[in-house]
């Protein structure tokens, strides 16, 4: 597993949140957009607020 860091805005408010994702999901995305939005491991496990995030970075 690795450690993504999002970056969310919410009415003018920033907060980050971490969420764990498996490492081999990393090598089928060029993107962490795409990562996120489209990896069934994550996408059963989570739920990301795309319209909110400004950032998604490794750690």
């Amino acid at each position: 597993m690795v450690t993504l860091r999002l970056l969310f805005v919410d009415e003018g408010e920033y907060h980050h949140e971490e969420l764990q994702v498996p490492a081999e999901a990393l090598d089928r995305y060029d993107r962490l957009i795409d990562l996120l939005q489209e990896e069934p491991s994550v996408l059963k496990r989570s739920f990301v607020d795309l319209d909110r995030l400004c950032s998604a970075q490794l750690v």
